[in-house]
């Protein structure tokens, strides 16, 4: 007969996902996770097979909280001013107390070996590709844009995000109103 869980699995992904988001992937230990999530090693392995496949559905979490923010990009009347503020509302999502955690993505794309880790990567790559497409679809609201001009600002815009995970870690707020002020001035 198998056993019930004693837990919610929503509850402790969302914990596991909070570990790798503040520690990074490679760092966080199994230990670290049993500890935080308040389950043994026997239940994280009966659930999720692995700690890559425990990652893989903290990338799963991530997403629909991130997805939250979308709301109000989707529902802004000026497709460039509402990405302006998605960036913004970013950073505030991504500030634990005083703490910045930057992106989940963009923090374990930055540590993990290229050559580890394929479904990780494989994972990362298309969560970027979504939020590129989100971009790229907001943009396409302006249709005096061409469609070479659309990949170019979609990609910009990806990378200016991406840049804005890594540099919301170490910089100060004015820096990151400013880094952000500028990136638009640009489009």
């Amino acid at each position: 007969m198998a056993r019930t869980k004693a837990y919610r699995e929503d509850e402790v992904i969302e914990k596991a996902m909070n570990l790798f988001w503040r520690n990074g992937y490679e760092s966080t230990s199994m230990s670290m996770l049993e500890k935080e999530m308040g389950i043994n090693k026997f239940s994280i392995y009966s659930s999720f097979e692995s700690k890559d496949g425990l990652f893989l559905e903290c990338i799963k979490c991530y997403k629909a909280k991130l997805e939250e923010l979308s709301v109000n990009l989707h529902n802004s009347a000026n497709s460039l001013e509402g990405i302006k503020q998605y960036f913004y509302d970013f950073l505030e999502f991504s500030t634990e107390n005083d703490l910045r955690k930057g992106c989940l993505i963009t923090n374990v794309a930055n540590e993990i070996n290229q050559n580890e880790y394929p479904e990780i990567l494989l994972a990362l790559g298309n969560f970027t590709k979504n939020v590129r497409n989100l971009f790229k679809d907001i943009l396409k609201r302006d249709t005096s844009i061409s469609e070479e001009i659309l990949e170019q600002q979609s990609d910009f815009l990806l990378i200016s995000m991406f840049g804005l995970s890594s540099a919301s870690r170490v910089f100060s707020h004015k820096q990151l109103t400013n880094y952000i002020e500028n990136i638009f001035k640009n489009l």
